[in-house]
């Protein structure tokens, strides 16, 4: 004899598996799964303006400035805004004038004989800057495939942190830094 299976209810086994569904959504809309929330870039670039004046004391008419160019350039190379704003917060503590003792330049620090190429223009124009370092960061975590590592290699580089102790543990104190500060900036929001 032919055993009968009985019909499985369509609640037992879901349709859609909402796991996949919210990962491609948050893919293809990435300020919608970022701790600012969704809605208009104006809508999420003021809520992360208001979190970067309280977390990092930054003077208002320069986080209201800062925050549409960081979270346009988050959304456009899929980082999470809120880890530019800390990154920008460790490099520059929001100073677009900072030039370091290695040459490097404006809010994220960017080192313009290593990155000119890739990024064209005055790397102390804010935008210009802000797009250029989230660019480095996300090509950085395709390299090293978490977000910890690409900090470390934001930097120390990827050849000093792969070759040598010292600047290996530079670089991880650096990522836990910037971590702490993307904490901080969460805890604000």
């Amino acid at each position: 004899m032919f055993k009968t299976q009985k019909p499985r209810s369509s609640f037992t086994q879901p349709f859609f598996n909402w796991k996949i569904i919210t990962l491609s959504l948050c893919l293809s809309a990435l300020a919608g799964c970022s701790s600012l929330g969704g809605g208009s870039v104006e809508k999420r670039a003021g809520k992360l303006a208001v979190g970067i004046q309280k977390a990092y004391r930054v003077d208002a008419t320069t986080a209201q400035r800062v925050s549409p160019m960081i979270v346009q350039s988050a959304e456009q190379y899929a980082v999470d805004p809120i880890l530019i704003a800390a990154l920008i917060r460790q490099e520059s503590s929001y100073r677009n004038s900072a030039v370091s003792p290695a040459g490097a330049v404006g809010l994220t620090q960017i080192i313009p004989r290593y990155w000119q190429q890739s990024c064209p223009g005055d790397l102390f124009q804010e935008n210009i800057n802000i797009n250029c370092g989230t660019y480095v960061l996300a090509r950085y975590n395709q390299r090293a495939g978490n977000w910890k590592k690409a900090l470390a290699y934001y930097n120390v580089g990827p050849s000093g942190y792969n070759n040598q102790r010292k600047m290996k543990k530079q670089g991880k104190r650096y990522a836990k830094q910037v971590k702490q500060h993307q904490k901080t900036l969460k805890q604000a929001l």
